[in-house]
């Protein structure tokens, strides 16, 4: 038994390994999306919606520009963007298309490192993306608002968007694992889940300038806890400490939760 005492070992950087490999297939995609999205997003926003919201925000007690406001909850979107692509129909294709995880499952791997190695293959391509757009918003604003980032703290905007994508994308892995055949559920998820939850968690305006039936979707949104923390790490919104362990834990929470359910569906569907 020899062999399988490696497999048993590091399974889940084997799965790991797997899932970044096959990104290779689409590695043009993640490089242009990774750079462009945020060239796209905050020129336009700086030409764009920026030039007409001449005034500043008021974000809490502190007033700062528009784009800067916008910037973060950007940072933390592309992550949950990335997360909503890789934990759908990768994991579709792993149990239904191409069935490579029954593959993986007839080795010594175990399902439970098999679902944490798709968490870590995801987490790997949207540490790229966030990396890309932190870079690009130091860059962009070194030279817009001088002296208005704090660089010695803005490079946590990284972990918190990766954790972002996670408290987005692992409940998401847990459900399409759970899908028998594919019907549009997907589509219905970015329809109806992602897209409210972009415009209506605090992502171009404070959330308090909702009405308060709306914003109990910031609330409940990965995204709206994520926007507050980057806010707070990459300009200094002054924000009451216990909220940032309120924000923090509820990212955590449902990662954590997210995965303990996947890991159980994934133990189900293969022991079939």
């Amino acid at each position: 038994m020899q062999w399988g005492r490696k497999p048993r070992a590091r399974g889940t950087w084997y799965v790991a390994e797997h899932m970044v490999r096959a990104m290779r297939a689409y590695g043009w995609t993640i490089i242009v999306g990774a750079l462009g999205q945020p060239i796209l997003y905050l020129l336009g926003l700086a030409v764009g919606l920026a030039a007409i919201i001449a005034v500043p925000i008021q974000d809490g007690s502190q007033e700062v520009p528009y784009l800067l406001f916008v910037a973060p909850a950007l940072l933390m979107t592309a992550a949950i963007s990335v997360a909503s692509e890789e934990f759908t129909y990768p994991v579709m294709a792993g149990f239904k298309w191409r069935r490579y995880f029954y593959g993986f499952n007839a080795s010594p791997l175990s399902s439970g490192q098999i679902a944490n190695g798709v968490v870590m293959g995801a987490s790997a391509r949207m540490l790229v993306a966030v990396a890309a757009y932190c870079a690009f918003i130091w860059i962009f604003f070194a030279f817009l608002y001088p002296g208005q980032t704090t660089p010695a703290t803005g490079w946590l905007s990284i972990p918190i968007g990766v954790l972002a994508g996670l408290a987005f994308g692992v409940p998401l892995m847990a459900y399409a694992g759970s899908i028998e055949d594919d019907k549009g559920q997907f589509a219905l998820v970015q329809r109806f889940v992602f897209m409210p939850m972009f415009l209506f968690s605090g992502t171009f305006y404070p959330l308090t300038v909702l009405p308060l039936w709306l914003q109990w979707i910031g609330w409940i949104s990965p995204l709206w806890h994520a926007s507050e923390l980057g806010r707070v790490v990459t300009y200094g919104k002054p924000v009451d400490p216990a909220m940032i362990v309120v924000h923090s834990a509820y990212l955590l929470l449902l990662t954590v939760g997210g995965l303990v359910l996947a890991r159980r569906i994934f133990t189900r569907r293969l022991a079939k």
